[in-house]
């Protein structure tokens, strides 16, 4: 099941060694997949592709900022003329801020969205000339439990709106492709156990893990295995939707 042979994945935001979207770099290997690693995190991404290749995985490394098109031009490229396709493409990379609105500013406001909506659309813009000619495509951005309940532990309104903002690109993205053979999927993760989670006071923890019906945070290889899923063979009839997985604290 969710075998992935011969499929070319790109995780965006891969290169932190404790983050959600290393995990999905090591889950798809193992199914099967290359991968390109790419993050701003040079160090990060090597790591990353160094434990990928110990286990016998296909990984390339490459340094990515999603705000700038030539640095996403160039890992089109470097993917293209190393691996001849590209059939996977995991939106992971994201940034988030607390403040109240009364505290934010436009600044911030412009940095969130940089990073969150407009790097997601300038790299999923730049595959899809090769998906359509291959026929084929799995889009899988990440938005977040913010998105549909209005905030959530660490981000602010302008997290919570660009998260938002994803799954509203990513559902007319699938209409637009869905006779190409692409498809566009979410998954919208709710309290994730990495090192964020972890620098929680005690008291602001317990608070967070009570909100949560099955009292406990996710774990990244739970978001990851979601995600082999929506990319295989097995999810080829699904497009526009999005997978909460938050243990019951958000239910549609």
């Amino acid at each position: 099941m969710f075998k992935l042979d011969n499929k070319v994945a790109i995780i965006t935001g891969s290169g932190s060694k404790t983050g959600i979207g290393r995990k999905i770099a090591e889950t798809l290997a193992k199914q099967g997949a290359a991968v390109v690693v790419a993050d701003l995190n040079a160090e990060g991404v090597d790591d990353t592709v160094n434990a990928i290749t110990k286990e016998g995985g296909k990984a390339l490394g490459v340094t990515l900022n999603v705000t700038d098109q030539s640095s996403v031009d160039a890992m089109i490229e470097k993917t293209l003329s190393t691996y001849g396709r590209i059939d996977i493409l995991v939106n992971n990379a994201g940034i988030s801020q607390k403040v109240t609105t009364q505290d934010m500013t436009l600044e911030d406001m412009t940095k969130i969205f940089n990073v969150n909506m407009f790097g997601l659309f300038l790299c999923s813009q730049s595959v899809l000339k090769t998906m359509k000619e291959q026929k084929f495509g799995r889009i899988i951005s990440l938005s977040s439990v913010s998105a549909k309940r209005g905030g959530g532990v660490f981000g602010g309104a302008h997290y919570s709106a660009s998260k938002a903002a994803v799954l509203g690109f990513s559902k007319n993205l699938a209409r637009e492709v869905a006779l190409d053979g692409i498809t566009v999927n979410c998954v919208a993760p709710g309290l994730v156990n990495t090192e964020i989670w972890k620098s929680l006071p005690e008291e602001d923890a317990k608070k967070v893990i009570d909100s949560i019906p099955m009292g406990r945070p996710g774990e990244p290889e739970e978001i990851a295995k979601t995600i082999a899923f929506l990319a295989s063979e097995e999810a080829s009839y699904i497009t526009g939707e999005e997978i909460d997985i938050n243990g019951g604290s958000h239910m549609d």
